[in-house]
């Protein structure tokens, strides 16, 4: 049951990376970078996909993407502060309060 949810954080690390990774590479060319986030998603998915599949065992498809969308919070927010040096104000965190919520309500029985 675990396998999937840390199959789910592997595979966000790399999207992260894979969409947001070029912005400290402004002066590269667009083509390039393009490139580059293409083959970082190929290899989220080769996790994304297994975790998906493993997980829809144990949680309804709306489970799986709730608990995707909080852990692409905690990652992107991660990756925000240490990767992009970019600090996350009060209202970033309300936001991302309120994803968490509903995905809680998600869960809920």
């Amino acid at each position: 049951m675990y396998k999937p949810i840390i199959l789910l954080v592997i595979s966000n690390v790399f999207m992260t990376f894979a969409w947001y990774g070029h912005l400290r590479f402004k002066n590269k060319a667009l083509w390039l970078v393009i490139v580059v986030s293409w083959l970082i998603a190929f290899v989220e998915y080769c996790f994304q996909v297994p975790a998906n599949r493993m997980g829809h065992n144990y949680f309804s498809a709306a489970q799986l993407k709730g608990m995707q969308e909080v852990i692409t919070l905690v990652v992107f927010a991660l990756f925000s502060i240490l990767y992009l040096k970019e600090n996350l104000r009060w209202n970033h965190y309300v936001g991302f309060l309120f994803l968490v919520i509903a995905a809680f309500f998600i869960f809920k029985k």
